[in-house]
């Protein structure tokens, strides 16, 4: 079993000691990606739930593309939000990023560390390694498009 540790450069890096995504290989690969904000690449959140739905998923598929995966390889997605009043306001977000997949899902409603963030998502996604895998296994892995969240396409080819 092979891990590689990833954090995409187009989403907030770390703030602490963790990974925004960790993959795990043997022949399949598997990619738990730790809970992004909805938070700019600068740091900066904005203060509705709509833009900053938009950001955190954003931020999921930056970390997804950055393994050389996509929206079809997330197997299952874990919210976390403050409000459950703003539970409605996200959800237009998450079905543009999604589309018609449907990954396991769960809602929690909990505080996070700082008041102003209104929504983060865990992550895992699954994928066999292949051709189109664009990194090599072990290796440090940086994807520098900007990823987009229309229509539930990547913006890397599949």
């Amino acid at each position: 079993m092979q891990k590689r540790f990833i954090n995409a450069e187009l989403a907030p890096q770390p703030a602490a000691a963790y990974s925004q995504a960790v993959e795990v290989s043997s022949g399949t690969r598997i990619l738990f990606i730790s809970g992004p904000l909805g938070m700019e690449a600068n740091g900066t959140t904005p203060p509705s739930m709509e833009e900053q739905a938009r950001l955190v998923w954003r931020n999921v598929v930056a970390q997804l593309e950055a393994a050389g995966m996509g929206w079809d390889n997330l197997v299952k997605v874990t919210m976390i939000i403050p409000d459950s009043a703003e539970i409605p306001a996200s959800r237009p977000a998450r079905a543009e990023a999604l589309g018609d997949r449907r990954p396991a899902s769960t809602v929690i409603v909990a505080g996070l560390a700082n008041p102003a963030w209104k929504i983060e998502i865990e992550a895992i996604a699954y994928a066999k390694w292949g051709p189109s895998h664009v990194c090599e296994p072990g290796a440090a892995c940086h994807v520098n498009r900007r990823p987009a969240i229309g229509n539930g396409q990547s913006a890397m080819s599949e």
